[in-house]
């Protein structure tokens, strides 16, 4: 009777991107996409998707399933029309070049309030994409059932452009449609991304490890912004780029010397702390000759760059700046650190098989 269970609970435990055990993608995807607020509102064959497609395929229909009950958001679009009265304003050239007048007729700019909108279009076209990206057949069905709502609604297929989705953005008020909207844009800017511009076909989705690795990063430094207390003094600083501390430069160093670019900085000049995290998609040991397990020294150097190279300079919190590489597990839980020349190096993993609450436990752990 537990069989079907047990596969369920074994598959998601299995779930590998390359060597990484990985069972809560759906809590970086949040994390990443900075709607870690909506925590604990999804049920939990969200949490158990078998992949990508899969996960952002349920979440956007949960979202737009919640919208439709809600009402769509409507908009103004910007019209042109030959109407018989005047509505919005004349567009004189039209007009005169025409000769509409002597036919009764005049030519229009106006907004018009449709629920045709921008972002309800790109929701629309991003069911129909993701439908044809995952396995699930019923979950397949589902969206392709969303989509036709939306459609007899008034939503039209045309897609939107690149402008038009750069100049429409969510606002304070419309906060019900940030989870559909963000959604929507992963499927094609992230997650799926067209082979053109003008076409709806997807690329076969074969980098799963590239993005997991991305959302990882991006997850750990929103995770970070969100949790620590900047009433404490507690600072987040997500990519940022580091310089040399350069003496008797000569002429063209500064074009072939290259750049540094931490992940995440956690400052705190109240408690006199800076940690310099970078995290790293991949299993924290390698192997030599003489060892099994070792610690993967091209890592190491670079967080020494990182710490000894912003030394001198006028930053105070840089002379004793710790560092934190931070790997996914692989295996037992890794936690070590090091003092080198006054800074201490720490290396740690998280385990991303593990229930979602432990690993958010985990990594306020790591701030300590």
């Amino acid at each position: 009777m537990d069989s079907a269970p047990s596969t369920i609970k074994e598959s998601v435990e299995s779930r590998r991107v390359g060597r990484i055990p990985v069972r809560n993608l759906w809590l970086l995807f949040l994390y990443a996409s900075d709607l870690a607020k909506l925590l604990g509102r999804f049920d939990a064959d969200i949490e158990d998707s078998p992949d990508l497609p899969t996960l952002i395929a349920r979440l956007l229909a949960y979202a737009v399933e919640h919208r439709l009950r809600r009402n769509l958001s409507r908009g103004y679009r910007p019209q042109k029309a030959i109407l018989n009265r005047v509505r919005g304003r004349i567009d004189i050239l039209p007009t005169y070049s025409q000769e509409l007048l002597r036919r009764g007729q005049v030519a229009c700019r106006f907004e018009e309030h449709t629920i045709d909108t921008t972002r309800n279009r790109l929701v629309r076209l991003a069911l129909d994409a993701i439908a044809n990206r995952v396995d699930d057949r019923a979950l397949a069905h589902r969206c392709r059932t969303l989509s036709g709502d939306l459609g007899r609604l008034g939503v039209s297929g045309l897609r939107p452009s690149r402008a038009e989705l750069n100049a429409d953005q969510v606002g304070r008020n419309d906060a019900e449609d940030r989870l559909m909207v963000t959604l929507a844009r992963f499927v094609f800017d992230l997650v799926l991304p067209t082979e053109d511009a003008g076409g709806n076909a997807l690329t076969q989705f074969a980098k799963d490890e590239v993005f997991v690795r991305r959302l990882f990063e991006k997850a750990v430094g929103n995770f970070y912004d969100s949790e620590l207390d900047r009433s404490t003094g507690w600072k987040v600083l997500q990519g940022k780029c580091l310089e040399w501390s350069m003496e008797e430069p000569s002429e063209g160093i500064k074009a072939v010397m290259p750049g540094m670019k931490t992940d995440i900085i956690l400052d705190n000049k109240k408690a006199g702390r800076r940690i310099v995290i970078d995290t790293k998609f991949t299993g924290i040991y390698t192997s030599s000759i003489y060892r099994s397990e070792v610690l993967k020294s091209g890592y190491i150097y670079q967080m020494y760059a990182y710490l000894r190279s912003q030394e001198g300079l006028e930053d105070k919190l840089a002379e004793t700046a710790d560092g934190l590489l931070l790997h996914p597990s692989v295996g037992p839980p890794v936690d070590e650190s090091v003092r080198i020349q006054g800074h201490r190096i720490r290396f740690a993993t998280v385990d991303l098989a593990a229930p979602s609450q432990d690993v958010l436990t985990r990594l306020r752990s790591l701030a300590d």
